[in-house]
């Protein structure tokens, strides 16, 4: 079956036939297309992509009345139709529309934020256009181009192999095998299934060894990876956060429909109109139901990803904002993040510490660039040797190369074959432990040269070369052995100087910093001491090795600084973390990827390796710890201000929903129509979409908050019958001081509920005394008031009959001021005992650090667009 299919794609087509049959049909050369002829294929075929990001309106529009609580609505609205109450039908039909319209809005936004942070994260690869070798986005990529691929590289499109050095792939993604698969321009046997397919380098695997050319036979969905996801659908794993929003929504559901037979089996026993009782009954399912809470955790995320692209941090998926809130200890790589990751060559040494031309030499011919042709390293490393000044004359008398065995992250080493006159020399630059390892002498002063460069937190090469047989053409790992130490090469990466407020930032957070490097562990304690990092100890590689995975977690969480680890030692230290805490990855290199995976949160950056971006969730445009605090602080207050939504829906709601069931037990009437608790509830939550916008206390940033549906359980049965007491006031104020008859009396209730709603937020926004101590923001101040002042208006409207209002008297507005200041009293009263030790929030306050208040305001600034 596999052959059969196969048989039929261009992967199989060519990987059976010659080099040269294949460049005939594609109509291409070795040497690539042309720029015009590019262009034309490009118009003709499309771009190299799977799936884009497009934001369809349409599938937006529908997806919005796949909602239970719209469905209801449209259920009320035609039911009321056939009854007759066109006046209820209409309102209700408005507010489905502003509902729809509302979630519309607010959804197309969040899909065009989610699409802009896909095009702004992009992947390139090395393309020979019009006979020269030119970087171009892989989405250009067409059928006969020839393009180079290196280590930790993903294949951008289908590749038939041209030519390869110790060529690798990873094709697990395809085959579901987990050893590299050797790639050669060797040609194999026609219908040869998938996993056979030595000459050709699938799109979307991983370049795990070596280097290779190959020419494009097959772009996007006609490639072996989009053929498959082609067929896949875009639906992630559900984060923590949705599964709490889930976890929330099922636990309304329950309340909604207990509360909705309930009042229901009440007005049937008091032989009330059964289809009046109907209509309210279900009015109180959508009251009790916070109808725009979708709408409000799109607006909140997609006014995040707004302000973390100002901050220079994009996001796969939206919700991934609210896993950054959670982080609690990140494990960060060194180059780079804690360094400039600018590294320079300071000089050459032999065994003793002296100056050595030769060795630098060596050092030149094993690196990934052309001795003779020049170029441009992928290596940081290899890039500083060659631009090194002191590098210029060894560059200007190259050796012969006759192979190069290209790094990999097991070896950590190159090796290179060249030919010296009448010699061949094999020559071996890597990670000093493994090369001194393989050497068969090495000097007692070698070993002290390289402690003390070590304590001086330098980064070193070891090189070491051997004379090999005169007709010895090429290299296997095999021949790294039996070598004689030559010298060092000594580079430099100075710390940051922004790092150090970096972490202090991320300290405010309370988030404790760790460092898993392929480094040394004295370079890595020298840096982390002059960037005032207190470390909790170091442990090595090997020493991972010798513990369990219950060991492991423990050791990990003492420990501040893994050092020489590899990358399936980083997977392990993330996986072991996470038992303990919700734990991220920062790294952008191929040996990275499996950490990534591992995390609760990967991190990269835009200038990490193709497999580094894959892997992560989280994409920064600055390889900068600074960035990274302002993203967590982001996620923090997202999540923060959602809940300020969920805790105001699950009292004040639940308050209002319970005391209009328990009022229509002893009232002779509805009291209040359903059409008016629809609107109500409409006008309340549209108020709540200014909710993202506000400020978020100090100590709400300073670690990260989870669902804990028990307690916004506690929360609701405490500050729910405080709304129902008020309520129960402005019964009796209505009958028995105003004397109110039935449309005054529903008409009061609505204007009260109105207002102690929307009002409450500015208590239980913060757990400190609001306004005076806990500012919120102007946006949702205007937004409470002004929703207020137009349900007190709709009551004195020319139409407000035809709602079942009527005109109050301006005794109940001084009763109401009264009534309003005396619930936000109590309900302050309340919150303090609640969160039971008041004075723990200024000593939180105090010991914050400007740090976060820093963060904090830039925050701020950004949601309201200053």
């Amino acid at each position: 079956m596999v052959a059969t299919v196969a048989a039929a794609t261009p992967a199989a087509q060519s990987s059976s036939s010659p080099i040269s049959d294949v460049l005939d049909r594609l109509q291409s050369t070795a040497s690539g297309l042309s720029t015009d002829e590019a262009r034309v294929r490009l118009e003709r075929d499309g771009p190299n992509a799977v799936r884009s990001h497009r934001v369809n309106p349409w599938s937006i529009l529908v997806r919005q009345f796949a909602n239970a609580v719209l469905i209801l609505l449209a259920g009320t609205a035609v039911l009321s139709i056939f009854l007759g109450d066109t006046t209820q039908a209409v309102i209700i039909l408005v507010i489905l529309v502003v509902s729809v319209g509302l979630g519309f809005f607010n959804e197309y936004r969040a899909e065009r934020a989610t699409a802009a942070l896909h095009s702004r994260v992009h992947h390139q690869a090395l393309v020979m256009r019009d006979g020269a070798a030119t970087m171009l986005d892989v989405t250009d990529l067409v059928v006969g181009d020839v393009v180079s691929v290196t280590l930790g590289q993903a294949v951008p499109a289908d590749l038939r192999v041209l030519s390869a050095a110790e060529l690798e792939c990873d094709e697990s993604i395809l085959t579901g095998e987990s050893e590299p698969s050797p790639k050669s321009p060797a040609a194999v046997q026609p219908d040869s299934p998938l996993a056979e397919m030595s000459d050709i380098a699938f799109m979307g695997t991983i370049v795990s060894s070596g280097t290779g050319t190959g020419v494009v036979v097959a772009t996007g969905r006609n490639a072996e990876f989009g053929r498959i996801a082609a067929g896949l659908g875009d639906r992630h794993p559900q984060t923590a956060f949705q599964s709490g929003l889930k976890q929330f929504s099922y636990f309304l559901l329950g309340i909604a429909i207990v509360l909705t037979i309930a009042i229901l089996v009440i007005n049937v026993m008091l032989q009330r109109p059964i289809v009046d009782s109907v209509l309210f009954a279900l009015a109180i399912a959508v009251g009790i139901t916070p109808q725009l809470l979708p709408a409000v955790v799109s607006a909140s995320l997609a006014a995040g990803s707004r302000i973390l692209a100002k901050q220079k941090v994009l996001v796969k998926r939206l919700v991934s904002i609210e896993d950054l809130g959670d982080i609690e200890v990140l494990v960060t790589d060194k180059t780079g993040t804690l360094t400039e990751g600018r590294i320079t060559l300071i000089s050459a040494l032999d065994t003793r510490g002296d100056s050595s031309a030769s060795v630098l030499r060596q050092g030149l011919q094993a690196t990934d660039v052309d001795p003779h042709s020049g170029g441009t390293s992928s290596n940081a490393m290899d890039a500083a040797l060659w631009e090194a000044p002191d590098s210029a004359a060894a560059r200007e008398q190259p050796w012969d190369r006759v192979d190069l065995l290209p790094f990999d992250h097991k070896r950590r080493a190159t090796s290179a074959l060249v030919v010296d006159g009448q010699r061949r020399i094999m020559i071996t630059k890597g990670a000093p432990e493994q090369v001194m390892a393989a050497c068969v002498d090495v000097p007692a002063a070698a070993s002290d040269v390289l402690e003390d460069l070590f304590g001086q937190g330098r980064r070193v090469v070891a090189v070491a070369s051997k004379p090999v047989a005169p007709d010895c053409d090429h290299l296997t790992v095999a021949d790294e052995q039996s070598l004689h130490l030559d010298g060092f090469l000594v580079f430099a990466d100075q710390p940051k100087v922004a790092a150090r407020e970096s972490l202090k930032a991320l300290d405010s957070l309370g988030i404790v910093v760790k460092v898993a490097t392929g480094d040394n562990a004295l370079v890595a304690e020298k840096v982390c001491s002059e960037l005032g990092l207190v470390s909790g100890g170091t442990i090595l590689g090997p020493d991972i090795d010798r513990l369990d995975d219950h060991e492991l977690a423990d050791v990990a969480m003492r420990n501040t600084i893994f050092a020489r680890v590899s990358p399936e030692q980083k997977a392990r230290i993330l996986t072991a973390l996470r038992t303990q805490r919700s734990s991220a990855f920062l790294g952008d290199g191929v040996n990275d990827a499996l950490a990534l995976h591992a995390a609760d949160v990967g991190i990269s950056v835009d200038t990490a390796t193709d497999v580094a971006k894959d892997a992560a969730d989280v994409v920064l445009l600055e390889k900068d710890l600074g960035v990274l605090a302002s993203g967590v602080a982001t996620g923090r207050r997202i999540f923060a201000n959602t809940m300020k939504y969920v805790l105001m829906g699950t009292s004040s709601n639940f308050g209002n929903m319970f005391s209009a069931a328990a009022a229509s037990a002893f009232l002779s009437f509805l009291p209040m129509l359903p059409s008016q608790i629809l609107l109500n509830n409409l006008l309340y939550d549209s108020s709540q979409l200014a909710i993202p916008t506000d400020n978020v206390d100090v100590e709400q940033l300073r670690r990260p908050s989870h669902w804990d549906i028990g307690f916004i359980r506690r929360f609701m049965t405490l500050f729910g019958p405080i709304s129902s007491l008020f309520d129960f006031l402005t019964f009796g104020l209505m009958l028995g001081v105003l004397h109110a008859g039935v449309a005054e009396f529903r008409t009061g209730w609505f204007v009260e509920s109105i207002a102690t709603q929307t009002l409450i937020i500015f208590v239980i926004r913060t757990r400190r005394i609001p306004f005076f101590r806990s500012r919120p923001s102007g946006p949702l101040v205007a937004a409470m008031f002004g929703v207020i002042a137009v349900g007190v208006v709709l009551t004195v409207l020319p139409f407000a009959g035809h709602l079942g209002f009527t005109a109050l008297p301006w005794q109940f507005y001084l009763a109401l001021v009264g009534l309003i200041i005396g619930y936000l009293v109590v309900v302050e009263l309340a919150k303090w005992a609640f969160y039971a030790d008041p004075l723990h929030l200024v000593r939180v306050e105090r010991d914050a650090g400007s740090a976060i208040r820093r963060i904090n305001r830039r925050a701020s600034r950004f949601s309201t667009g200053d």
